[in-house]
C-alpha cells in the first residue's frame, strides 16, 4: 500500500504554522513555569513575535488555550483531534503511550488551573465530536441518559491517564488495554439494552 503523498506547504504556510507552533509552545512553557499571567502581550514579549501577529494566529484568550491544547495533542503524536468513530474511541493506545512520551506537559495540563482553561477552551468541539462519535450507540438511549452515556465514553478515552499512572503505576499501553476494555463494554451494553434507562 502507498503512503498517501501530503502536499508540500508553501512558504507562507510554512512560516504560519511555525509561528503558531512557537506562540503555542510559548503557552506551554509559560504553564510548566507556573506563571499565570499568560496573555497576547506576554506571549509576544516571550517569543519576539510581534502582538499583532500573536492576535492574528489566536485572537483571544480562548484561541490562545486552544492553540496550546492541539499542540499538546500534536506533540503526543495524535493527528487527529477528537474522534469522529467508535473505532476511534477503542484506540487508546497511542493516546496513552503518547501521554507517557510527553509526561511533564500532560501532568501539567490534567493538573494545573491553567491546564484545565487550556482543555476547557475546546468544549464545545469536544462535546460535539464525542457525540458525532457515539451518536449510533447511544441513539435509543433518552435524555439525559444520551448525554450520561457519552460523556461517561469521552472520560474513559483520554482521562484516567494521570490516576492511573500516579496512583497504580500503570504505563501508557498497560492504560490503554484497561480503557479500551472499559470502552468495549460500555459500547456492548448499549448496544443490548434496547434503550432502557442506565439505572435499570
Amino acid at each position: 500500500m502507498t503512503a498517501e503523498l501530503q502536499p508540500t506547504p508553501t512558504l507562507r504556510e510554512q512560516k504560519k504554522n511555525d509561528a503558531q507552533k512557537r506562540i503555542a509552545d510559548a503557552v506551554i512553557q509559560m504553564m510548566a513555569d507556573g506563571r499565570t499571567d499568560i496573555s497576547h502581550d506576554v506571549v509576544a514579549e516571550v517569543t519576539g513575535i510581534s502582538r499583532r501577529t500573536v492576535y492574528r494566529h489566536f485572537p483571544d484568550r480562548e484561541a490562545l488555550f486552544s492553540g496550546a491544547s492541539t499542540r499538546v495533542r500534536e506533540l503526543a503524536g495524535n493527528r487527529v483531534a477528537f474522534p469522529s468513530s467508535e473505532k476511534d474511541l477503542l484506540d487508546t493506545a497511542a493516546i496513552y503511550e503518547g501521554f507517557d512520551r510527553i509526561a511533564p506537559i500532560v501532568t501539567l495540563v490534567r493538573s494545573t488551573p491553567q491546564g484545565r482553561a487550556m482543555r476547557k477552551s475546546q468544549k464545545l468541539e469536544r462535546q460535539e465530536s464525542y457525540r458525532a462519535a457515539t451518536a449510533d450507540a447511544v441513539k435509543d438511549l433518552p435524555e439525559p441518559d444520551r448525554t450520561l452515556a457519552t460523556a461517561m465514553l469521552q472520560v474513559l478515552h483520554t482521562t484516567p491517564w494521570l490516576e492511573m499512572r500516579d496512583h497504580w503505576d500503570l504505563d501508557g499501553d498497560q492504560i490503554a488495554r484497561a480503557t479500551s476494555w472499559a470502552i468495549r463494554t460500555l459500547l456492548n451494553d448499549l448496544r443490548t439494552r434496547k434503550g432502557r434507562p442506565l439505572d435499570q
